[in-house]
């Protein structure tokens, strides 16, 4: 396995972000009442903390894009179906924390897409929707259909594919971007063979992260400590797909990385 050495990004927000994923427990919390709590046994309270500074603004359209991992079983005819991973996850919780800020989030990740799959439907899935805010995670696919079908993709070939996306987007679009890694969870020796093609891709995408001024979400090294502390399978179903702790997992990241923690 090839290691990365930690280094600091400066995210569109300002904020320092490290690639060694630490969630943010900063400030404290406000706590509005709602009612009068002695009218009743039950105290009902709203737990959402304005004063933590947050990535995003208010009414964003945040747009999730990307494979399998982010597809995950979204209904392709609702337009609104956010499917049953990670993306509905980070959703409802950033929802649920934050509903001040009323946020819309859309999920067009498919199944299967490789970084040129993903660019070539980038107009209709991403353009056409306007979005404020971005959230890609590609790649691990560009290194699967290599093992599994002989179809290899050189690194120049996905950051160009990559960097064509961000150049559009900006281009077109007033967006912000969160960059996520793509991850391996090996299960197999031969899995563990994938980091060869895998981490000049992870490399690239935290290359452009810096070189464009994203927010990045290092989602490999975040599986890299949880294998640590409960072995691949609790997390992922085959050494890609996320398990439902997987799936919680990365959505709790994502939300941390973006200022918005439980």
């Amino acid at each position: 396995m090839v290691g990365f050495e930690p280094a600091t990004f400066r995210s569109q927000s300002g904020r320092a972000t490290n690639l060694r994923h630490t969630p943010s427990r900063e400030g404290a919390r406000a706590t509005p009442s709602l009612g009068d709590a002695s009218r009743s046994p039950l105290r009902v309270r709203l737990w959402w903390d304005v004063r933590v500074p947050t990535f995003f603004t208010h009414a964003d359209r945040v747009l999730f894009q990307g494979d399998s991992i982010t597809d995950w079983g979204r209904d392709r005819q609702d337009p609104l179906s956010l499917g049953h991973g990670w993306v509905a996850i980070a959703a409802a919780l950033a929802g649920a924390r934050r509903p001040d800020l009323g946020l819309t989030f859309l999920n067009r990740g498919v199944g299967g897409d490789t970084a040129a799959m993903v660019r070539d439907r980038w107009e209709r899935d991403t353009l056409a929707l306007e979005p404020t805010v971005i959230s890609l995670l590609v790649g691990v696919n560009d290194t699967w259909r290599r093992y599994d079908s002989g179809q290899p993709t050189s690194t120049r070939e996905f950051e160009e594919h990559y960097r064509a996306m961000l150049d559009s987007a900006r281009a077109r679009l007033d967006v912000r971007f969160v960059l996520v890694e793509p991850f391996l969870l090996p299960l197999t020796p031969e899995q563990e063979a994938w980091r060869e093609d895998l981490d000049p891709r992870i490399a690239v995408v935290r290359s452009l992260a810096q070189e464009y001024g994203t927010s990045l979400l290092a989602a490999d090294l975040l599986f890299a400590e949880a294998i640590e502390a409960a072995g691949a399978a609790h997390w992922t179903t085959d050494g890609v797909h996320l398990t439902a702790a997987g799936n919680g997992l990365l959505a709790e990241a994502w939300l941390d990385e973006l200022g918005v923690p439980a």
